[in-house]
């Protein structure tokens, strides 16, 4: 027999069990603070700041652009459920690229953005990761590693997903997501 202690309510409501280990191997110990009263937080009660989940994905292979005129998937992307509506996804991103210009003395360059969903949530703007006016060689090869994090109010309980873009300037011009290895999404839900 499992030993139990229920508590019920002094006017008869709900009540509250607390229920031990189905065995002696199974021996646990719930040390309360020495402090004035307090609550017991859960996962469906927690302390504001508190992270709830974590996801983290990588991608590892090279994904490349030549679009001049609107945005395109890196391949990284993640998607985390909240638990509450009210809640926040911390967005943190380590992704690396290459710029490769084939124009000479012509625009170069390349941004990306981090969608959730369809919607932009870097700033409400592109993320400039090369920008070259002019006076570009053909050639040229420019390497960046971009980190960023986004904290972001999804609103919602439903599965979210999070995913990178790019765009090249220039034409002829090539950007390669994930050119130099490993790029990292991480999404954390921290309660509101």
């Amino acid at each position: 027999m499992t030993a139990k202690i229920k508590l019920n309510a002094a006017s008869g409501g709900g009540s509250f069990s607390l229920q031990a280990p189905s065995s002696s191997a199974n021996n646990r110990v719930m040390t309360l603070p020495d402090s004035a009263d307090g609550t017991i937080l859960t996962t469906t009660n927690p302390k504001a700041g508190n992270i709830i989940q974590a996801v983290q994905v990588n991608y590892s292979t090279a994904v490349e652009s030549t679009n001049t005129s609107s945005y395109t998937d890196t391949g990284l992307s993640g998607t985390i459920t909240p638990t509450s509506s009210s809640n926040k996804i911390l967005v943190m991103l380590a992704q690396n690229f290459r710029l490769a210009s084939a124009t000479n003395g012509g625009q170069n360059g390349g941004s990306i953005q981090i969608l959730r969903g369809s919607t932009n949530i870097t700033t409400n703007q592109a993320a400039y990761l090369f920008y070259n006016s002019t006076g570009v060689s053909a050639s040229l090869f420019n390497y960046t590693n971009y980190s960023v994090q986004v904290l972001d109010s999804p609103s919602t309980t439903s599965a979210t997903t999070y995913k990178t873009q790019q765009i090249v300037y220039g034409t002829g011009n090539s950007i390669y997501a994930n050119y130099a290895g490993v790029s990292y999404l991480t999404l954390l839900e921290i309660a509101a």
